[in-house]
């Protein structure tokens, strides 16, 4: 007997079932505006420099540049020279930097981060650090926290994360300089690694196999609304240390409502606590209306039916058991393409937000709306065409509208902006599918380390991705160029994977290899029924 049928005996479709799917999704509303908090938080405003202290009439003006804006970063000096100077280009006026600060524009943000450090001209590149950083915090905690949940469950990683992201964005939102707000939104990336490795294998661990693809696209479904909710908080408040402190509290109730989650029976038969496994098998057979068959489970039943987990329960693996064997190797390395793909397309979209030329919270709303119906369509192909043919078309088709958005003319906004938002939607698709693909792909005794290596390429791609910009120095073309060459590399490195609908998860390294037999056997009787077919026929 396999786990999943275990789980048909004690309910693999009830109301615990609900209920520990949505427990698990609603902290995925308030990833999204961590993710992006910045995008309000440390929003530049118009700004320029504050005029001297003894400065009056034309001197008080901030000079005008080229376009014929004010300038930023100069401003008149005390004595402008001729008495009858003008503020305005070309008047041959001295300048000077700002050396009583600057003047920003309030009338849509309060504060920033850069209002308030003035995070502008000569440090305007600590803003980027900030969320930089941020990146490195996911991609550090996707390996500590996947290593980490390995060793120790699933549930207790879960738990410590959404402590820590609760605590590390308040004090970010209680900061006194800068350098004390990078340190806790690093802490704040990393806490998020671990909630979203864990949530993912929780999830379809207790359901059973033809839900998984509607459960997956559900927690996605999540992260979509969480960008609406985004946006209507930042215009509400305007203050970035309220907005800050109100998206970190509701993981405080998080914290507490996941001592209720069940831990992954899976794990604790392979880390030799049974007796534990069958403890929380009862707890779902009784919430499910099935206590009689829960009881009739024992301890030697369990142990009997899962005892190949049970013999590699004493194993120990590392990251380099993800490249032990050609199988394996054959799936870490596409793995790694895709998600690095994946990740690095996505955030060149999202840097580019500033072309739409639409109200900064439009544009959110914009970007969250069109990952509705591509979610809705990318389950429908994930339940009906396969897990396999929808990862690598989605990147194909993302890559694809990168690509064509270079020889869209620059005055035809609204056409590259189209094109940008079904590239972002395609992208969000195949977020949605990997998450899901992944874990079915590798066997639970290192399933978790598969997601920690997808999450790690994926921040690798993220951070990589802005560096791209500078090329453009050379020819404008060639960023886009590579944006979108990258995504369709990963989608054609899709099709080198197995496919894994209607399949069970696997569990061992066997499983894998009698996975691997059972697809060459049906590629070797295509020929064999065409042949018979054209025989009947002659």
């Amino acid at each position: 007997m396999s786990f999943s049928e275990i789980l048909d005996r004690v309910g693999s479709l009830g109301p615990f079932q609900v209920l520990h799917v949505l427990l698990l999704s609603l902290p995925v509303l308030f990833m999204a505006s961590h993710n992006l908090l910045q995008i309000f938080t440390a929003a530049t405003p118009p700004h320029h420099c504050a005029p001297a202290p003894n400065a009056s009439g034309p001197a008080a003006a901030p000079p005008l540049g080229p376009d014929g804006a004010p300038e930023r970063c100069r401003r008149f000096v005390s004595a402008p020279g001729p008495a009858n100077a003008t503020p305005a280009n070309g008047t041959g006026a001295r300048t000077e930097p700002c050396l009583d600060g600057w003047v920003y524009d309030t009338s849509l943000f309060a504060s920033t981060i850069v209002t308030e450090w003035d995070l502008v001209c000569d440090l305007r590149q600590l803003k980027e650090m900030a969320q930089s950083l941020y990146m490195a915090g996911v991609l550090i905690g996707g390996i500590v926290f996947g290593s980490l949940s390995d060793r120790f469950g699933r549930k207790p990683i879960l738990t410590l994360s959404y402590l820590l992201l609760a605590v590390s964005s308040t004090c970010s939102a209680f900061s006194p300089n800068f350098l004390t707000y990078a340190i806790f939104r690093f802490l704040t990336g990393g806490s998020l690694s671990g909630i979203t490795l864990s949530t993912a294998i929780l999830c379809i661990e207790w359901v059973p196999t033809h839900v998984r693809a509607i459960q997956s696209t559900f927690t996605g479904y999540c992260y979509t609304f969480g960008q609406f909710i985004l946006p209507g908080l930042a215009y509400g408040l305007t203050e970035w240390r309220w907005l800050q402190f109100i998206v970190s509290t509701p993981y405080y109730i998080f914290f507490l409502s996941s001592w209720w989650v069940a831990e992954s029976v899976r794990w604790l038969v392979l880390s030799g606590k049974s007796s534990k496994a069958l403890k929380e098998l009862r707890r779902v057979a009784a919430f499910n209306g099935r206590k009689e068959d829960g009881d009739k489970l024992s301890l030697e039943e369990l142990k009997l039916n899962l005892h190949k987990e049970i013999a590699l329960g004493k194993s120990s693996y590392s990251m380099m058991n993800l490249f032990q064997n050609p199988i394996l190797r054959r799936i870490s390395c596409c793995i790694c393409i895709i998600w690095f793909a994946t990740g690095f397309a996505y955030y060149s979209l999202a840097m580019g937000v500033e072309d739409f030329g639409v109200n900064i919270y439009m544009l959110q709303i914009i970007f969250g709306s069109v990952d509705i119906p591509a979610k809705f369509i990318s389950v429908l192909c994930l339940s009906y065409l396969g897990r396999r043919i929808t990862q690598g078309t989605c990147l194909l088709l993302a890559g694809t509208a990168i690509l064509a958005n270079i020889f869209v003319p620059s005055d035809m906004s609204i056409m590259r902006t189209s094109l940008a938002v079904f590239g972002k939607g395609c992208l969000s698709s195949s977020y949605n599918c990997l998450f899901l693909y992944t874990s079915e792909l590798y066997p639970t005794v290192i399933r978790q380390r598969g997601m920690g290596l997808g999450n790690l390429c994926t921040r690798v791609g993220s951070m990589i991705a802005p560096l791209v910009k500078i090329t453009g120095e050379v020819m404008p073309f060639i960023p886009a160029v590579i944006y979108g060459v990258i995504p369709i590399l990963g989608g054609a490195v899709a099709f080198f994977l197995p496919e894994t609908l209607n399949t069970a998860l696997p569990e061992t390294f066997e499983d894998l290899q009698r996975r691997k037999t059972n697809e060459e056997l049906e590629v070797q009787n295509v020929p064999l029924q065409s042949c018979e077919f054209e025989k009947r026929t002659s």
